[in-house]
């Protein structure tokens, strides 16, 4: 489905949970991809997930959004540069801007 909207070369690709069924290596992988064909391209994206840290690795804003009604209840700047390697993953400072949007995430379905 995303080598398809990717044919076309798109200006602007929307992304609904893409990566959802599959398992985290694949994830992570396809993450890493899709990271390579944006620095060739450079689409803007609308990217929606549940996992934090897949936010956190592909993104340059997260947007966490409340509960009925959906309204964007805090916004993340995310400062690590492109490209981004794997290896971000185990940096401290990943995991603690995960940590910040996942608290963000509970005090909004609160």
């Amino acid at each position: 489905m995303v080598a398809r909207a990717l044919a076309t070369h798109p200006r602007l690709l929307l992304l609904d949970e893409p990566f959802a069924a599959l398992d985290e290596i694949t994830r992570q992988r396809l993450n890493e991809d899709l990271l390579v064909l944006w620095e060739r391209e450079r689409w803007t994206s609308l990217f929606v997930t549940h996992n934090v840290l897949e936010a956190v690795f592909l993104s340059q804003r997260v947007h966490v959004l409340s509960a009925r009604p959906g309204r964007v209840a805090a916004t993340f700047e995310i400062p690590f540069p492109y490209p981004r390697a794997a290896g971000l993953r185990a940096q401290p400072e990943f995991a603690r801007l995960g940590g910040a949007i996942s608290q963000a995430l509970r005090e909004a379905s609160a």
